[in-house]
């Protein structure tokens, strides 16, 4: 991952990349997240542990990151006899990017805001350090 805003522009990007980018998404809720939008129904964590090939629970912490992020859903299903069970699926791509673009937006005003901050206080110790002209 880059270290810089420079860098990062730099580097080739393909939208998966904002899950890392945005939400600070590793490589396996990059994958977990392609085993639910490839499947064709939603899916419980066992299957999805399986389909990456890792253990329950770190499949959960993966699914847990896609949750808080936004990227899928969970669904409660219950039993007839009692008890119930989770399954996930993609939330809907537009949803996801409306709440992407928004979470833009607001970066974008913050570094606007950051930058005007940073233009003034140097325009201002620039101002306070000039000598005056001897005449």
């Amino acid at each position: 991952m880059a270290n810089s805003m420079a860098e990062q522009l730099q580097q080739d990007m393909e939208c998966e990349g904002l899950l890392e980018c945005i939400h600070g998404l590793k490589q396996l809720d990059k994958d977990c997240f392609r085993v639910l939008v490839e499947s064709e129904e939603a899916l419980t964590i066992d299957e999805v542990a399986d389909r990456v090939d890792r253990e329950r629970s770190t499949a959960y912490r993966s699914i847990q990151r896609l949750l808080q992020s936004g990227f899928i859903q969970k669904e409660q299903i219950n039993y007839e006899q009692g008890g119930y069970y989770h399954v996930y699926s993609p939330t809907d791509p537009d949803q996801v990017a409306n709440d992407m673009q928004r979470m833009l937006n607001d970066w974008y005003a913050k570094m606007g805001q950051l930058i005007q901050e940073f233009e003034d206080k140097y325009d201002q110790a620039d101002t306070d350090t000039e000598v005056p002209a001897q005449g």
